[in-house]
């Protein structure tokens, strides 16, 4: 009888004494069939704590940051580098801290990397968008310049902070989700809060001009879509231009959404879950007029973070799918999408570890981050 995935795992990485180190060779564990693939899980590099958002350089290192305020390159063959020079400082207490980073679209020729962070300002914390540029011998960040706070903010609680980051490749706008910081749950319904929503901003932070509540009364420019919990998936859909959403529910209702300009996707008024505390329903029902509902959610929860849509040639079975790491119960999840409609659900790698971000490499392989004191990136190879 095969044992469960999580021994075997842990198994291997402990069979020697080096074998922890992040610069030890990658770890190979038995194929696994799925329904519309077969492949084996590799450890790239391991010794990372809380490793949170990723991004691919245009060679093929990657580079990862870690929650308490690192960020970090690894090479192609798995070395993970020093902690690059440069980042800004964070909050890096309850689940805030250095959290998602993306390249600019011009990559190549500006070397502009985005940071979202939890950063620590009078008044409490918040959500913070942060530009800066790649120092040439990638060792270090440059010229790291806040240019978005999410405002206000938030005394107490240290939770919520959604913080992904997407380019939509037809104008270079760039996407920022932001929580609605758990205390609160109102501010996701408040125009005039940047709590709780997507915006939609150009690359120096600022509102674009065209954005649906630009020269309303009372509300920010920078808002795309509201009534938004805990936001930390943004993906655009490669086939229909569309943005996907995937956010937290509490105690189950975690969401899938198509994001929409000026659309209210209903928390804290309408929602699939209930509370915590004696697991109650929450606001007014699971639907309302004038507020969109989920293309997809689940009851009981998965604790959705990063998504990714699968584009490549690798895995022929998995194109068109969406890829969703998750926290609770720990698993990656597949999606089968036609259009924007979710066709189907899998389930894969149950209970090895908590998955914080799931990404497409340029060699069409999937990399997974683990959300762990030693957190590793794991990658999906074919196999069979």
């Amino acid at each position: 009888m095969r044992r469960p995935l999580a021994a075997v795992l842990a198994a291997l990485l402990l069979a020697s004494p080096a074998a922890a180190r992040a610069q030890d060779a990658p770890v190979t564990l038995p194929p696994f069939a799925t329904e519309r693939a077969t492949f084996r899980l590799t450890a790239l590099a391991s010794g990372l704590e809380h490793p949170w958002g990723a991004a691919f350089l245009p060679d093929g290192r990657l580079l990862v940051t870690e929650r308490p305020g690192r960020l970090r390159l690894i090479g192609r063959d798995g070395t993970v580098s020093a902690p690059l020079g440069g980042v800004p400082a964070v909050e890096a207490r309850g689940q805030g801290g250095l959290l998602d980073i993306a390249l600019a679209p011009d990559f190549a020729t500006t070397r502009e990397v985005y940071l979202c962070q939890a950063a620590l300002v009078q008044g409490g914390a918040l959500t913070r968008l942060v530009r800066a540029r790649l120092s040439p011998d990638a060792t270090a960040l440059e010229g790291a310049t806040p240019i978005l706070d999410a405002i206000p903010a938030q005394e107490g609680g240290r939770n919520h902070y959604g913080c992904r980051i997407a380019f939509d490749p037809r104008d270079g706008a760039l996407f920022l989700s932001t929580g609605e910081r758990f205390g609160d749950e109102a501010r996701a319904q408040r125009l005039g809060d940047l709590g709780g929503k997507v915006l939609r901003l150009g690359r120096d932070g600022r509102a674009l001009a065209d954005n649906p509540f630009v020269g309303q009364a009372g509300a920010r420019p920078e808002v795309f879509s509201l009534g938004h919990r805990n936001p930390q998936g943004l993906a655009f859909n490669p086939w229909t231009g569309s943005l996907w959403e995937a956010e937290f529910g509490p105690r189950g209702g975690d969401e899938v959404n198509v994001i929409r300009p000026g659309r209210n996707y209903g928390w804290p008024v309408v929602s699939h879950g209930r509370t915590y505390v004696g697991s109650f329903p929450i606001g007014e029902g699971t639907s309302k007029p004038g507020m969109e509902d989920p293309i997809h959610y689940w009851v009981p929860a998965v604790s959705p973070s990063g998504i990714a849509f699968y584009t490549g040639d690798v895995f022929p079975g998995w194109r068109g799918s969406l890829f969703l790491a998750a926290l609770n119960p720990p698993q990656l999840v597949r999606l089968s999408t036609e259009g924007d409609r979710v066709t189907g659900e899998e389930r894969l790698l149950r209970n090895i570890a908590r998955f914080r971000t799931v990404l497409q490499g340029p060699d069409g392989l999937l990399y997974i981050l683990t959300d762990s004191p030693r957190g590793q990136v794991l990658r999906l190879e074919p196999a069979g």
